[in-house]
């Protein structure tokens, strides 16, 4: 179902970067951050979009079985959370 869904982490300073038309988010407002704030994801079906490419804080491309991995540790989770899965 998300074989082609990938994600990018990158930090919270870039938000303005992003164009929300090219992303599965939808605002700033709705993003997911790391517990401590400094972090933050967005996720896209297929090529990454120009917006997360022009970042330059981004990670590598993750699945969503790798996002998964990531969100449910320490830095994302403290206990409880299970990320949506979309």
């Amino acid at each position: 179902m998300y074989e082609n869904r990938k994600y990018v982490i990158f930090d919270v300073t870039e938000l303005n970067v992003i164009d929300f038309n090219q992303v599965l988010d939808t605002s700033i407002d709705t993003v997911l951050k790391s517990l401590d704030g400094l972090l933050t994801f967005v996720k896209y079906d297929g090529d990454m979009p120009s917006s997360v490419s022009s970042l330059t804080t981004k990670s590598r491309e993750y699945s969503h079985s790798e996002i998964l991995v990531i969100l449910s540790g320490p830095s994302w989770n403290n206990g409880g959370y299970i990320p949506p899965e979309n």
